[in-house]
């Protein structure tokens, strides 16, 4: 965050640098220099606050590009600039000069608006928030820097004092954003929620008395009892607003949000927790279900990437009114009495800055207004204000266009180990890309794809958890059931003797194998009989194995510990062999008649050794044993793709339950993930790891004959 001083050092030392150049060139640079970067600084802000919200609900890496970008680039820039106004002001010639030159350092407090960055965005990643005390140190070096320029532009004039309510705002500003900072910190944000230490019921003392009682011969026995559950009520306030879009549903998930966000900090649950939350989502509806789990990672990315946690708030909102009131202030003090006397340019720049700086601010407060924030005030508020404001707001978010009813992406990305292997989709520039040992990286991000979650794909995972959660009396059966990744569908079918082997193997083992078969059997399937793979529970399979094989290839740190990708690599390696033999293979139903004619009569391991993770033709057996349950055990064709379905089911809820919160929270800022809302789905059915305390108090009572 020193960068003001090191661009303070290289600007001294720019005349030596610009010598290679032409006089021309170099008189031009040095006249706008400051113009420029001031210019770019206030572009890079735009940008931010009309991107910084939208990665929430764009999974595309376009997305992620510019923002990172431009949240490297803003705060490099702005601290350039300050370090370049700073070298600036020692280079006075003559009158006018001093007098353009006050005008320029008036441009300083609106750097440190700069730096205190849009209320969209204030951190791209977590590691962001880890860093708060580095910019605690930036904001005391900035604005010394920027207060330095102040007083050595000092020339009792307006425009000095107009500076001084800029200052402010921009003081507000870059504090805010260092507070929030520190707020989302992984430490500060744990114990923001940690309860009080809670030393228990005094044992000592009970003890004591037992003693005592049974010195004095007394028989003394012991009554145990547990502690009365008492649950919780949710019900809404009276007062709710009905007219507002969704509203018992945002006070539902706001409440259980206050108590689930303890998961995001690895802190555990109770028993109540547990219950009232099974007794809402065991009576509900799977779109209700999904859309509380929506509202809720909504609140969380807000909290953990956004100023929310001090927007939201009087002390917020009271700030908000200052710094835009000293800004629209000051800019109507420099247009009436100001702008007269100085260089047109830097007029209108300065114009640029103070017009700028007040529609990004309305901009930020009409997102604010438009987010499930203000809609769940609104909806705890039954009066006309309350209709007035909600009309107000759906006027500007129909001028405006703004999308806020998109809580996230709803989409799931999908690879394919077959379609990556016969390269189905063929890549452009390709000799460019391997000419600059590129190819590579993009090519796992060119056979990479997205599509939407499904309404029938939510319904498969909510009505298979919802059955789970019904079947686990209490928390220890609850936490049986996250250790299952499909061994539990395939002994509730009869059919564990015959694939339990490919459950059994290492988790990533058995993500390539069931891929591998599911692919094999679907377009095998479709080539029979095209009609058969229209079932919703076809198509879930498909999606779910290629979503977790994306998970494999592409984020393989949300899934348990393993060797993956080795796995892959020597799965493609083996099935790339394959195919050349087998020319001309074009696509993917040839491919898996050809894999499928192979004999897997003796094992492959027996074969091969175990040099090579290649579990291609383990796969084949696999897939030869499922296509056979229609041939030997009469089944229906949809029965086949029920129980894949169940097994996809099940191995997506293992690898949510297995994978950190921290991981979970990282993929909120990139569009959201299915597994991240698995994973929270399951917590409130009850069945995860995090309930700890499953009775509560012991009530122990002395019983004295």
């Amino acid at each position: 965050m020193l960068v003001a001083g090191v661009s303070s050092m290289i600007l001294i030392n720019k005349r030596r640098v610009m010598e290679i150049f032409p006089a021309s060139v170099t008189k031009l640079w040095n006249e706008w220099e400051i113009r420029v970067v001031v210019l770019l600084s206030l572009f890079f802000q735009i940008v931010l606050i009309l991107f910084g919200n939208r990665r929430k609900y764009i999974a595309r890496n376009w997305v992620r590009v510019i923002i990172w970008l431009t949240y490297l680039a803003a705060d490099w820039i702005a601290a350039v600039s300050l370090g370049a106004l700073s070298n600036l002001e020692g280079d006075v010639e003559d009158k006018s000069s001093e007098l353009n030159n006050v005008l320029l350092a008036f441009w300083a407090p609106f750097l440190l608006l700069h730096l205190g960055g849009p209320d969209t965005i204030t951190s791209y990643s977590q590691e962001d928030n880890e860093l708060w005390l580095r910019h605690l140190l930036g904001l005391f070096v900035q604005f010394c820097v920027a207060f330095y320029i102040f007083l050595r532009s000092w020339k009792g004039k307006l425009l000095n004092i107009l500076a001084i309510p800029i200052f402010v705002a921009g003081l507000i500003k870059y504090s805010e954003r260092t507070w929030v900072l520190r707020s989302a910190s992984s430490t500060h944000f744990r114990d923001s929620m940690l309860p009080r230490p809670d030393p228990g019921p005094n044992y000592a003392k009970f003890m004591d008395e037992f003693v005592l009682k049974k010195r004095e011969g007394y028989n003394v026995s012991i009554r145990l009892g547990a502690e009365i559950s008492k649950m919780i009520s949710r019900s809404h306030p009276a007062a709710i607003n009905n007219g507002i879009p969704d509203a018992a549903i945002l006070q539902d998930a706001y409440y259980f949000f206050n108590t689930f966000k303890r998961l995001f900090a690895d802190l555990i649950l109770s028993f109540q927790d547990r219950r009232n939350s099974q007794s809402f989502f065991q009576n509900t509806s799977w779109e209700e279900a999904f859309k509380v789990i929506e509202i809720e990672l909504g609140f969380m990315y807000d909290v953990l990437y956004t100023k929310a946690i001090v927007i939201y708030s009087r002390c917020g909102f009271l700030l908000r009114f200052i710094s835009l009131s000293f800004t629209v202030s000051a800019c109507i003090a420099f247009s009436v009495f100001v702008k007269h006397q100085y260089s047109v340019i830097d007029v209108i720049i300065t114009f640029l800055l103070l017009v700028g700086g007040i529609i990004l601010e309305m901009y930020a407060i009409i997102v604010l207004l438009s987010s499930d924030w203000t809609m769940l005030w609104l909806s705890q508020h039954k009066n006309p204000l309350a209709d007035l404001i909600y009309r107000s707001i759906s006027c500007c978010q129909f001028c405006f266009l703004f999308s806020s009813r998109k809580r996230w992406s709803n989409s799931m990305a999908q690879y394919n180990l077959i379609g990556f292997c016969i390269k189905d989709k063929p890549i452009k520039f390709l000799g460019v890309q391997k000419f600059f040992h590129i190819y590579q990286m993009l090519e796992e991000h060119h056979y990479k794809s997205f599509t939407v979650v499904t309404p029938d794909l939510k319904r498969l995972i909510f009505e298979q958890l919802l059955d789970k959660s019904r079947s686990a009396s209490d928390i220890k059966a609850c936490r049986q059931l996250c250790a299952h990744r499909g061994d539990q569908v395939l002994g509730e079918m009869d059919c564990f003797a015959k694939f339990g082997w490919s459950i059994e193997a290492e988790f990533d083992e058995s993500i390539l194998l069931w891929h591998i078969a599911t692919d094999l059997c679907y377009y095998t399937d479709l080539n029979k009989n095209s009609i058969s793979v229209k079932n919703t529970k076809c198509e879930a399979c498909k999606l779910l194995s290629d979503y977790m094989l994306y998970l494999l290839v592409m984020c393989p740190f949300m899934l348990p510990d393993g060797i993956g990708q080795i796995r892959f690599q020597d799965s493609c390696a083996e099935a790339t062999v394959f195919f050349q033999d087998k020319k001309p293979i074009t696509n993917r139903i040839q491919a898996s008649e050809k894999l499928l004619q192979v004999s897997t009569e003796i094992l492959p391991s027996e074969v091969k050794g175990d040099r090579s993770k290649s579990v291609l033709f383990d796969a084949c057996r696999l897939a030869n044993s499922l296509q056979s349950l229609e041939r030997e055990e009469q089944w229906q064709c949809e029965k086949k793709w029920g129980m894949i379905s169940l097994v996809w089911v099940e191995m997506l809820c293992y690898a949510a339950n297995q994978c950190r919160w921290n991981h979970h929270a990282k993929q909120l800022r990139r569009g959201g993930e299915l597994l991240t809302h698995v994973w929270l789905l399951m917590a409130h059915f009850g069945i995860t790891e995090h309930f700890k305390i499953s009775q509560g108090y012991a009530r122990a009572e002395l019983v004295v004959s």
